[in-house]
């Protein structure tokens, strides 16, 4: 019933039992996960979880927040991208949280791997998976200065404005268990008016795990809990809203229909 629309598998705390997280997600209803891909180096696990279970699906490319990594080539993200189950390019984008004492043009770097990044999406047409923290303006004006992108903004956490501008630009917009967080008003609003086809939810597992499990490791499973407090927020049932990310999910991603 359920998609997890992003979530890091490899990722310690999850990679080492698989077999349980896909039992939870079986008992839960959650069908499909998108298994999403921080750097060169990790793709092979990401792409391996992709093609051993044919209910999951996986994206190529190095986090901006990722440094002492293998940088990306558009040629690496073309000859990734064009492997089976592939469906998306990324997590790309900006994030400006953790300058550790640099300054914004010193990030000059992070703009121009999102650069590679959006060419090698206009060139596959896979969409983009973007990460913007801290960095909402110079995520939008790159976007708009490339042109052609299309993707979604994944753990949505900017204002109402970003998220227009986002929708503008084609972009869907996919919340996350912050959307249960008491202190996550504004954000909650921003969940009431995305338009119906733009909306997905995703865990970012093991991360930003939703109330009543925030503090554990988060997993797909619980993607049912971000699904239902969004439906509640709309005015939805749960079913309902499960029926509108997924089918949003396989439009976005030409996925199948489970």
């Amino acid at each position: 019933m359920y998609v997890d629309s992003h979530c890091h598998l490899t990722f310690e705390g999850l990679a080492d039992r698989i077999g349980d997280v896909r039992a939870a997600m079986a008992e839960a209803q959650v069908d499909r996960a998108l298994v999403i891909c921080t750097t060169l180096e990790e793709f092979p696990r990401v792409h391996a979880l992709a093609t051993a279970y044919d209910n999951f699906w996986c994206s190529a490319g190095v986090h901006p927040d990722n440094e002492d990594v293998r940088e990306q080539s558009l040629e690496d993200l073309l000859e990734l991208a064009a492997k089976p189950r592939v469906v998306a390019i990324g997590e790309t984008g900006l994030d400006y949280y953790r300058l550790n004492g640099r300054s914004i043009d010193d990030m000059a770097w992070q703009r121009e791997r999102f650069r590679v990044h959006i060419r090698a999406s206009r060139a596959t047409d896979k969409p983009l998976v973007i990460h913007t923290r801290s960095a909402s303006a110079d995520t939008l004006a790159i976007l708009r200065e490339e042109g052609g992108a299309s993707g979604v903004f994944h753990c949505f956490t900017e204002t109402a404005e970003v998220a227009r501008a986002a929708l503008d630009l084609g972009f869907y917009i996919s919340f996350s268990g912050i959307v249960t967080f008491r202190n996550a008003e504004d954000l909650r609003d921003v969940a009431r008016f995305v338009p119906q086809d733009r909306l997905l939810i995703e865990t970012d597992s093991p991360y930003l795990a939703p109330v009543p499990f925030r503090g554990q490791t988060n997993q797909p499973a619980y993607v049912t809990h971000v699904g239902a407090a969004v439906a509640a927020l709309r005015g939805v049932t749960p079913e309902a809203l499960a029926r509108a990310t997924s089918a949003n999910f396989e439009r976005l991603f030409e996925v199948e229909a489970a």
